[in-house]
C-alpha cells in the first residue's frame, strides 16, 4: 500500500466515523424509548430544551476525553495514560466537591433529576485547580523515581484514592444533606443534567483546546521518536509536554464540572483509532474525538433504553465496558 492509497483509507475511516456518529445522534435524538409519541416529538419542548442539550454533551465530553486521553499518552510515553487512569478526573472531582459543598456552587433539586450547578464559574476554576493537583503529584513522582509506565499508571491509582478518600472525607463532615446528595448523585457521571449554558461551555472548551492540540500534531509525532530526535527537529519537549498536560487537565475539569467522572473513554478511544490507522497525530487527534463522542453516545443511549424508564448514568456504563478492555490492554502488554 502506497502513501496516498494509506491517506484515502484514512479519509474512508473519518467519513465512515462521521457518519456513524451523525446517524447516532439522530437516533439518541428522536428513537430512543420516549414517553411522547414520534408525531409529538418533534413539537416538544423536551426534544429542544432536555434531549438536544444531553446529545451535544455526550457529543462533546466524549471527544474532550478521547483527545486528552490521547495527547497524555504522547506527551507521557504511556499507552496507559488518560485522566482516569492518572487520577486527574478524581483530583477534578474533588475540586468540583469541594465548591459545590462548601461554597454552594451546586443543587440536586428532585430524586433523580441530577444536580444542577448555580455558579458554572466557580466549579470549574476548583476543579481545574485539583487535576492540576494530581497532575503535578504524577510528574513530580515520576521526575523523582524515573517511573515505568506501570509504575506511573500505579501512581495514577493512589491519586486517584486520595482524592476520592478527600471528597468522601468532605462529605462526612458536611451537615447539608441536600448538599451531599448532590455530590453522590454527581459523581456517577452523567450527561442529562447539563442545560444550554453548560452544553456550550463545554462545546467552546473542546473546540478552542482541540484547535491548539491539531496545531502540534506535528510536534506529537516528532516525540513519539524522543525528546533528542525532537529537539533536532525544533520541537521542544518540555514546552510541548507542560502545554498538552495543562490543557489536558483544563479540558478534564471541564467535563467533570458538569458531568462527573466517566472513566476509560480518553484511554480506549486512542487505542480503537490506532489500531486501524497507526500513530499519526495528524488523523489520531480528530479521529479519537470521533471515537470518543460515539462511544459515550452510545453508552448514553443504552443507559436510558435498557431499563427504560429507569435512566442508568452513563459513567456506570462506560465502567462496565471500559473495565475488561482495560485489562485486556494490560494483558496485551500494552504498558510495557
Amino acid at each position: 500500500m502506497n502513501y496516498e492509497e494509506f491517506v484515502r483509507r484514512k479519509h474512508l475511516v473519518g467519513v465512515t466515523l462521521l457518519f456513524l456518529l451523525v446517524a447516532s445522534t439522530i437516533f439518541s435524538l428522536f428513537f430512543v424509548p420516549t414517553n411522547i409519541s414520534l408525531k409529538d416529538i418533534f413539537e416538544n419542548a423536551a426534544v429542544k430544551n432536555v434531549r438536544l442539550p444531553r446529545v451535544i454533551t455526550a457529543v462533546f465530553v466524549g471527544a474532550s476525553l478521547a483527545v486528552s486521553g490521547a495527547v497524555m499518552q504522547c506527551v507521557l510515553r504511556n499507552p496507559l495514560a488518560s485522566s482516569f487512569t492518572l487520577g486527574i478526573s478524581q483530583g477534578a472531582a474533588f475540586g468540583a466537591a469541594f465548591a459545590i459543598i462548601y461554597l454552594g456552587a451546586g443543587i440536586l433539586h428532585r430524586t433523580g433529576e441530577g444536580v444542577t450547578i448555580s455558579n458554572p464559574y466557580i466549579v470549574p476554576v476548583f476543579a481545574f485547580i485539583g487535576a492540576l493537583l494530581s497532575v503535578k503529584i504524577v510528574l513530580i513522582l515520576s521526575k523523582i523515581r524515573d517511573l515505568s509506565p506501570e509504575a506511573m499508571i500505579l501512581a495514577g491509582i493512589a491519586m486517584a484514592s486520595f482524592f476520592q478518600a478527600s471528597t468522601m472525607l468532605i462529605q462526612y463532615f458536611s451537615q447539608n444533606e441536600v448538599l451531599i446528595a448532590s455530590v453522590v448523585f454527581w459523581t456517577f457521571g452523567d450527561v442529562g443534567r447539563t442545560v444550554w449554558r453548560e452544553a456550550a461551555i463545554i462545546a467552546l472548551s473542546f473546540l478552542a483546546v482541540f484547535l491548539i492540540f491539531l496545531r502540534r500534531a506535528w510536534d506529537y509525532n516528532a516525540l513519539l521518536s524522543g525528546d533528542e530526535v525532537a529537539k533536532t527537529l525544533g520541537v521542544d519537549p518540555k514546552r510541548v509536554r507542560v502545554e498538552g498536560l495543562l490543557l489536558s487537565a483544563f479540558l478534564t475539569a471541564i467535563c467533570v464540572s458538569f458531568t462527573g467522572i466517566i472513566g476509560f473513554v480518553g484511554l480506549i478511544s486512542p487505542h480503537v483509532v490506532r489500531i486501524f490507522l497507526g500513530e499519526d497525530y495528524r488523523f489520531l487527534l480528530p479521529l479519537s474525538a470521533v471515537v470518543g463522542s460515539l462511544m459515550l453516545l452510545l453508552a448514553d443511549s443504552f443507559g436510558r433504553a435498557i431499563l427504560f424508564p429507569v435512566i442508568i448514568p452513563v459513567g456506570i456504563v462506560t465502567a462496565f465496558v471500559g473495565a475488561p478492555v482495560f485489562i485486556y490492554l494490560l494483558l496485551r502488554g500494552v504498558g510495557r
